[in-house]
């Protein structure tokens, strides 16, 4: 690693320092600048707000605490007295706590300015914090450890599958049930036409069959008038 390298990380464990011990004690409009090609002197140059003498002291002690605890020297603090404008020297970074009014009438972001440096939120941290202290291993209710194993891509696509599957069958049986009931169901019209059909049949008058005898008896024979005429009469 190069000197260069660990100079930059020092910068960055120190800005982080500042920036956490005027967070803790809820400094305002905190704004960090990148000051490497304006001054030889320092490299940063750290901005924010208090909103009384007593915030400004307090934000000024916990950037000396939070400074020594990151394993940096003891800051000089000058303005202390006063507590409108306190300056916290770090070294390699400047921090400038200000009074909101006198703040606005000084205008530090525009000499210092030129090249702002982003600053994590509080949403990023913390979830940093969490992906960080994320064990790999889950802890059961009897308090036995339990390796989390590693997903399958392939065998969540089959489960995935198989469900839309089940949940697709029985959505279709109530369709079928549904048009079978519907061909059962008897519309007036299809009644109204039924009935028609059968009072026509009804109406058509049944054709009449001839009626065939067998062995039909021959009439007699009647004698003639004049045979009749010709008897005589039997005297008394």
């Amino acid at each position: 690693m190069t000197s260069e390298t660990t100079a930059k990380k020092d910068i960055q464990k120190l800005q982080r320092a500042i920036v956490d011990g005027l967070e803790d004690v809820k400094g305002q409009d905190i704004v960090v600048f990148n000051t490497e090609t304006l001054s030889p002197l320092f490299e940063r140059v750290i901005i924010a707000s208090g909103t009384s003498n007593r915030q400004t002291k307090a934000l000024a002690s916990s950037v000396r605490d939070a400074v020594r605890e990151a394993g940096f020297d003891k800051p000089r603090i000058e303005g202390e007295d006063n507590g409108e404008w306190i300056i916290i020297d770090c070294g390699q970074a400047v921090a400038h706590v200000m009074q909101p009014v006198i703040r606005q009438y000084y205008r530090l972001e525009e000499i210092w300015g030129q090249k702002p440096v982003r600053l994590k939120s509080a949403a990023e941290k913390a979830a940093e914090a969490r992906a960080a202290a994320k064990p790999a291993s889950k802890t059961t209710r009897k308090g036995v450890e339990k390796e989390v194993k590693p997903v399958d891509a392939k065998s969540v696509a089959r489960k995935q599958a198989k469900a839309a599957a089940a949940a697709a069958a029985p959505a279709k049986a109530p369709a079928k049930k549904a048009t079978a009931k519907t061909a059962a169901v008897k519309t007036p019209a299809a009644k109204a036409t039924r009935k028609t059909a059968g009072s026509a049949k009804t109406a058509q008058p049944k054709a009449v069959l001839p009626k065939l005898v067998v062995n039909k008896p021959k009439p007699a024979a009647k004698k003639p008038a004049a045979a009749k005429k010709a008897a005589p009469k039997k005297k008394a």
